[in-house]
Order: structure tokens, then sequence, then C-alpha cells
């Protein structure tokens, strides 16, 4: 609901952004100021905290198209300092267009019951009674600069951010996040959220000003990566080093999972490095599903060999020059074309 508050302040200087600004220019400047100022950042600081709630009002107006243009209509009615005054001729200096505005809205026309003025004089009527017929409250009066407004209005929704491990965010996990309006709200955060995604809580936003919903908290999450895993969609995916000997002859050998237990997974005879081994359900559980657990091979080369070690190491060699074995001669022919 509108206020005097709304022509007390001027929300595009908190912001910092022109009257002209864009929605991603709003956008921007309040994320910018936001982090900036926001209490994490200055402990302690009351002017900082005041700050930081005054850029989280600024950016809830203007972040809202109804809103915004209802604030630019009323401050451009009122340039910003005026008061109204009730009564006859006497009442003080007022504009005829005006009178007429506001007497056609409240019932009498050519401004004979409500009178504008600029100045002093008259009786003040509460301005917070007036305007709030423009911001949905009251009787739902029919505003010639918002359309008809009827009934409770949704509270505005909310922006913060969140980072997870990676462990938690693939588990799920509690968090307490402190919104652009300084209240703080505790939320779980569903199993499987991807890093970059932002997710709706809904009526965890600002609540209504007369009644209604209240709005909603976009949740900017950030995953931070893990040295083993890595996720593709739902799966997850890992490097498995092996030894030679374990990819020539073949054996069985542990993988780790996200559970925090290993799974036995059998390396065929003769498997190359690069090769992807599939273990079911051992994925990211999340709502569109359960997916896989996906290793690729890597045969580690040792770096340095004993005296029986090089010798085998020789003789198998000698078999491949023997055998005529090329590993390379796909390639050079390929190459070649």
């Amino acid at each position: 609901m509108a206020s005097q508050d709304w022509l007390e302040k001027d929300f595009y200087k908190i912001l910092g952004v022109s009257q002209e600004a864009t929605d991603d220019e709003i956008k921007k400047a309040y994320r910018k100021l936001a982090r900036k100022w926001h209490p994490d950042q200055n402990p302690g600081d009351a002017a900082a905290e005041q700050k930081f709630k005054d850029i989280g009002e600024a950016n809830s107006v203007l972040a809202d198209p109804a809103k915004r243009q209802e604030y630019d209509q009323l401050r451009q009615m009122v340039g910003g300092g005026a008061r109204f005054t009730a009564g006859g001729p006497g009442g003080g200096g007022g504009a005829g267009g005006f009178e007429d505005l506001f007497g056609s809205m409240f019932g009498g026309g050519g401004g004979q019951n409500v009178r504008f003025s600029t100045g002093g004089g008259g009786e003040q009527i509460n301005l917070d009674d007036i305007l709030g017929h423009f911001g949905g409250g009251g009787g739902g009066y029919g505003s010639p600069y918002g359309g008809y407004q009827s009934g409770p209005r949704k509270g505005a929704d909310l922006e913060a951010r969140t980072s997870l491990s990676f462990r938690d965010a693939a588990a799920g996990e509690t968090v307490s996040l402190q919104a652009a309006d300084g209240q703080t709200i505790k939320t779980r955060i569903p199993a499987g959220v991807k890093d970059g995604q932002t997710i709706r809580l809904r009526g965890k936003g600002r609540p209504s000003a007369n009644g209604g919903q209240p709005g909603d908290l976009l949740l900017h999450i950030t995953v931070q990566p893990h040295p083993v895993f890595h996720r593709d969609g739902n799966n997850l995916t890992l490097d498995l080093p092996v030894t030679f000997a374990e990819a020539a002859l073949g054996a069985t050998v542990a993988v780790p999972t996200l559970s925090g237990k290993s799974v036995k997974v059998k390396i065929k005879p003769g498997t190359p490095s690069g090769r992807k081994l599939r273990v079911k359900g051992q994925g990211i559980q999340a709502k569109s599903g359960v997916g896989d657990l996906i290793a690729t091979v890597q045969v580690v080369v040792p770096e340095k060999l004993s005296k029986e070690a090089k010798q085998a190491v020789e003789t198998i060699a000698e078999q491949d020059h023997a055998d005529g074995h090329d590993p390379r001669a796909e390639l050079n022919a390929k190459a070649a074309q």
C-alpha cells in the first residue's frame, strides 16, 4: 500500500539509478548495493544495517512494475512534498486539475469536496488514508492510475542468496537466510538443487500490507565444487584410476559414492583409459529422477619400475612387436584420408 514514506523517500536515489532506469539496471544496482551493505559484511554496524533495509525497501517498490508505476505517478502528482487540505475555496491555494481529480474520486464534482494545496492552512487530512486507496486497500476505489483495485494485495517478493557444499546440495539442507529487508528466514532446500539455480519459496517473502498473501522468496543457489565428484544432469561422474595390470588382466575395484560408502566395480581384461563404467542409482536423487554414477577409467602408468617389472614390460613390448601390433595404425590410416 502506498504511504507517506513513498513521498518522503527517493527510491531512485537510494539505488543510485535514474528514473528512466530499466528493470535490469535496477536489479543490477540492487544486487551490488545489497552485497556491499549486507549485515554479514558489516557486523555490528547499525548504519550499514539501516542502509541495507532502505535498499531492500527501494528495490521492493521499483522492482514491482505496478508499485513502480504507482510510486512514479504519486510523486509526479504531489511534487514530492505536497499536502491535502479539506474545506471550501478558502482551504488553501488549490490547483484546479487536482481538485477535479480528487473531487471525482471521493464523491464530488468540480473539486468541491477535497482541495489540493502545497501550502499550510485548512484542516489537514491524513495522507496515508487517501493514498491507501491507490494500493488496493480500503474500499477498493477505482484509481485513474492503476485500474480498479479490489481486495487484499499480495506482499512483495524478496531475493536472497546462499552457498551450499556439493554434498548438502545433493542431499538437501535446512538453512537460515537473511532477506533484503533484514528478516531471518529458516527454510529447507530441496535435494538435488543445482549451481546457479533459483528456487521460489512460496510465502517466504514480504507480508501483505492489507491482509493478503505474503510474497515469495527467490533464493539464488551457489554450489561449491567437489574435489572428486562432478555433476552431469542427475548423474555423478568421477575419474577412476586403475593400474596397468588391473586394466590389462582385469580386476574388481572399489569406487567411492557420494553417500560415503563404496561399491565394487568389475574391470574387464584389456580395459583402456577413457572407458566409462556405469553404476545404476548412485547419482543425484532429485524430483526429476535418480541418476547414475559414471566412472571414467584412467590407466595409471608407474613413474618408476623395479628391475623385475621393467623386464616384464620389455617382454610385453617384444611380444607386441613380434605380433605386428601397432596401436597407431588406425590413427595414421585415418590421418592420410
